[in-house]
């Protein structure tokens, strides 16, 4: 995750991190990219259902009840041994968390335990009452997705009106007190709308805008034809940079990141080597203690069966199952080959990742690569970088 108001605001300095000591259970939510510490946070879909069929759902899922998904006592255990680990943040997402019936309780029972738990939903089903359940289950933060304006969200939604609901959905969150922000996930079809959606930001006043970059998993796979082009995903960066100066200097309160490809950090590092060289060692050492792709180190995830994989983008390659083995134990395990090269990406990476001279402070998304090339540690499609190499 990119944080592009803390790179190019300089919201977070190295010696904020600092003074927490960077262990991931000491640090602020908004730092924990800068953790040194493999304690992930916890990417948790803990439903395959939904109400809406999305266009780039990474799993798939559909509006009908599944079967083998973790009971709530089997829930509970597992949120036990995360708060045993020291767990920072269990992030509840699905499928449509909002439709698993004990969603609240086990947000509550994470709260209880010392773990931030956190939201990612549609929206679209939260009125008035569900926006003060979400509060009093003590959820620190509400993500909710949206995918353009209105024309285009409803036919990446696949359904009219599902736009309306989810903004209405956001209103209510908030004025129930809740922190809530957008999560927008970038394509070829919907890039163009950004501005738009960064106007209903501001004119919404939400606290916090992440972009994502689309990962070929699930039915996003189907879409990698749909991905931006190089000189779009340039144009894309260098109006979200615009953007933050812009807010930033205006006084509007949004924090805007960007997730699922490093080479934005780079990109805003080359920004200060032409604008504001004294500020670039500062931007370095902030990426350099994020070091990259987190997957399989600071990022996990734990599909509704308990399956656990090294990102919520990785559901084709299991590490273990909660089920049969504490996640703490198939996390902390050493002879998973899988697991042990990709926490030490940077010695395997081939091609243009491997040649890369940033290759240290981004890595490439290596299911990217894959699903395109059938070389995981071959290079990242979605790089856009000119000046890459020495």
């Amino acid at each position: 995750m990119i944080g592009c108001t803390k790179l190019l605001c300089g919201t977070a300095t190295v010696s904020d991190i600092i003074k927490y000591g960077r262990k991931s259970y000491n640090l602020p939510p908004q730092m924990l990219q800068f953790s040194s510490d493999a304690t992930p946070v916890v990417v948790w879909n803990i439903t395959n259902r939904c109400n809406l069929s999305c266009q780039h759902c990474y799993i798939e899922a559909e509006d009908r009840a599944y079967e083998g998904e973790l009971s709530t006592q089997e829930a509970k255990d597992f949120i036990d041994d995360l708060a045993q680990m020291k767990v920072p943040v269990l992030l509840f997402s699905g499928g449509e968390p909002l439709v698993r019936a004990d969603v609240f309780e086990l947000g509550a029972y994470a709260k209880e335990k010392g773990i931030r738990p956190v939201l990612s939903t549609n929206g679209t089903l939260i009125n008035p009452a569900v926006a003060q359940q979400i509060y009093d289950a003590g959820f620190q933060y509400v993500g909710v997705s949206i995918d353009g304006n209105e024309p285009v969200h409803d036919e990446f939604r696949g359904r009219k009106g599902a736009f309306a609901q989810t903004l209405t959905g956001i209103r209510n969150s908030m004025a129930a007190g809740n922190k809530t922000g957008i999560r927008f996930t970038v394509n070829r079809l919907n890039y163009h709308t950004l501005p738009d959606v960064l106007d209903l930001v501001a004119a919404e006043k939400i606290p916090r805008f992440c972009m994502y970059h689309l990962v070929y998993a699930g039915r996003g796979k189907e879409m990698a034809a749909l991905d931006t082009t190089k000189e779009q995903k340039v144009q894309t960066i260098e109006l979200l940079m615009a953007r933050t100066l812009d807010f930033h200097q205006r006084g509007i309160e949004v924090e805007i990141l960007t997730t699922d490809n490093h080479a934005d950090g780079i990109y805003i590092m080359q920004y200060f080597e032409k604008n504001q060289p004294e500020r670039v060692e500062e931007v370095k050492s902030l990426l350099t203690m994020h070091g990259g792709c987190s997957a399989g180190q600071k990022m996990a995830n734990v599909d509704p069966r308990g399956n656990v994989h090294a990102c919520q983008f990785w559901g084709h390659h299991t590490l273990g199952n909660v089920r049969e083995k504490r996640f703490s134990e198939i996390w902390q395990q050493t002879d998973d080959e899988f697991l042990t090269k990709l926490r030490a990406k940077n010695v395997y990476l081939e091609g243009r990742c491997g040649e890369c001279r940033y290759k240290s402070l981004c890595g490439g998304c290596r299911i990217r690569a894959e699903a395109l090339s059938g070389n995981l540690w071959g290079e990242d499609p979605a790089c856009y970088l000119a000046d890459w190499k020495e």
